[in-house]
């Protein structure tokens, strides 16, 4: 099957629209923000070659979505450059579309183009385009001394899980939570990241952690997908989720926990 076959049966399935066309038209409403969110997959560094083609389809669609979550937003569509060895049968890239399709009717996502090619492995970037009530966007920024630290859920998950972005928890926070983030490095990296970038301190108290896991891994391992957000302390949290700790005035980005200064360590493709 050459490429022009290709994009035809691709054209046929299920969450797929536009596709065939040199750009993907998209009209967003005068009430709205638009949120852009692009990640990559690769072969030997977020997954391995023994993972099914559906599954890496449909991680590869998870993994921006979160992030969407994490801004308190809808997705409405996604691009997807997909490159692949020569090796890949018809039947493993319909495959890999197949799981990156399911989970984007799940969640609103259509596919609306894109590009194919070949490498010496699996290389695929997903490009999402989502969208939030104009002005209601999450940031890490607006986090502020005195609100409290929420989890969306227990850390220290097995790597390769299947990721389940938190988009209705994202959409109750709009509004409501100061800053939030999704945690895919390590709740110590990508905590320290949100005082950061909000100019503020923090303090851990516990950390809810999958059952049978280190406190380590809970702390760094990332591949979590969880949201971290932030609550003005008079507000309700939504049910599911767990207070861990408050936010401080303090050197912006120093975190402790139990006492100690927790370092910012956890997953980094540059360390």
């Amino acid at each position: 099957m050459n490429e022009l076959a290709l994009v035809d049966r691709l054209r046929k399935m299920r969450g797929a629209s536009g596709i065939g066309n040199d750009c993907a038209v998209f009209r967003p409403k005068a009430t709205e923000d638009l949120l852009l969110k692009t990640d990559q997959l690769i072969e030997g560094v977020h997954f391995q070659k023994t993972m099914r083609a559906e599954t890496i389809g449909e991680r590869a669609l998870a993994r921006p979505l979160s992030d969407i979550a994490a801004a308190g937003g809808d997705p409405r569509c996604c691009l997807v450059a997909l490159a692949v060895p020569r090796t890949k049968s018809e039947r493993w890239i319909l495959s890999f579309f197949r799981g990156l399709l399911n989970l984007g009717m799940k969640t609103g996502t259509v596919l609306m183009g894109g590009d194919l090619a070949h490498d010496d492995k699996v290389h695929c970037s997903v490009m999402v385009l989502g969208a939030v009530k104009r002005g209601k966007a999450l940031t890490r920024s607006g986090a502020r001394p005195g609100d409290q630290l929420y989890v969306s859920g227990a850390l220290g998950k097995p790597w390769g899980q299947t990721i389940e972005p938190r988009l209705a928890l994202g959409r109750k926070l709009s509004g409501q939570a100061t800053a939030c983030i999704d945690l895919s490095d390590g709740l110590a990296l990508d905590l320290h990241r949100l005082c950061k970038e909000s100019r503020v301190a923090a303090q851990v108290e516990s950390v809810p952690i999958v059952r049978g896991v280190s406190l380590d891994r809970a702390l760094h391992g990332g591949e979590d997908y969880e949201l971290l957000f932030t609550l003005p302390p008079r507000v309700k949290p939504p049910a599911g989720t767990t207070l861990i700790g408050t936010i401080l005035r303090g050197t912006a980005g120093v975190v402790s926990f139990a006492g100690k200064k927790l370092a910012p360590r956890g997953y980094d493709h540059f360390t």
